[in-house]
């Protein structure tokens, strides 16, 4: 059983998240727009991360709850008077409660998709809708194919460069028809992100798993990743940019 003291476990920082990863939050207005949301609805913000997007939810009228997994994160979102509680989005405890679901970049780290999207439908009032955007087929392909070469190299373990679930349209669809789903609109999106901070700062906050694993040689393996990313992800002036690949879906419960 994984537990919060696993080293392969993600564990978050809202400082941290804050400082490399705003691009995250600042990117949603595409998904947010697909939800709509409207004064007077109970939304529920699965993956809520810091509550940035939350409290933009709440912003509208709508009566928002938010669920995160990690304390940090759950910590930050009710600073900012959010109802943000700890659960696991793959273990959802809802029923029939919500006039929407809403998911920004979350989902691709629930791998039992299966449980996710049953646990939302039945969060979900009939006729209730269920907007995502998340990590698509060939997210960051480039990034993980560079961390297999170095855990391949350096005999490490090659499944810490791929904890992530990131799904092609025709399966996606298929799994939520099998839970009752309608789809209204689908799209697998190519999204590059300039990276403010660097491709290493990336590396360390999003997997930070698989370079602990080499111990003391965690900066070497670092580096090493670094240097085989430079030719693909790097530009002339020094700029980094990551090969993001995102899928959003909007579904309607009958």
């Amino acid at each position: 059983m994984t537990t919060q003291a696993d080293p392969r476990r993600q564990v978050w920082s809202a400082g941290s998240y804050d400082t490399h990863a705003r691009f995250v939050s600042d990117l949603a207005t595409g998904v947010v727009g697909w939800l709509a949301p409207r004064a007077g609805e109970r939304i529920l913000d699965l993956g809520c991360g810091d509550g940035v997007l939350t409290e933009e939810l709440a912003a509208a009228g709508a009566q928002v709850v938010g669920v995160d997994s990690s304390e940090d994160f759950i910590a930050a979102a009710r600073a900012r008077g959010i109802d943000a509680r700890l659960m696991d989005g793959q273990a959802l405890d809802f029923t029939a409660e919500f006039d929407a679901v809403f998911s920004n970049a979350a989902l691709h780290w629930m791998r039992d998709a299966d449980a996710v999207v049953r646990g939302v439908a039945r969060a979900l009032k009939p006729g209730g809708r269920f907007v995502a955007e998340f990590g698509g087929h060939g997210n960051v392909a480039a990034i993980v194919t560079a961390m297999h070469a170095v855990a391949s190299r350096r005999g490490g373990d090659v499944g810490l460069a791929h904890p992530w679930y990131f799904p092609a349209v025709s399966p996606y669809q298929s799994l939520l028809a099998r839970y009752g789903f309608t789809v209204q609109r689908i799209a697998l999106i190519p999204r590059p992100v300039v990276l403010k901070t660097g491709i290493a700062e990336w590396l360390m906050l999003f997997r930070k798993p698989f370079f602990a694993q080499f111990g003391a040689d965690a900066d070497s393996a670092l580096s090493e990743t670094v240097e085989l990313l430079r030719p693909a992800l790097c530009d002339a002036d020094g700029h980094w940019t990551a090969d993001y690949v995102r899928l959003r879906v909007e579904a309607v419960k009958p």
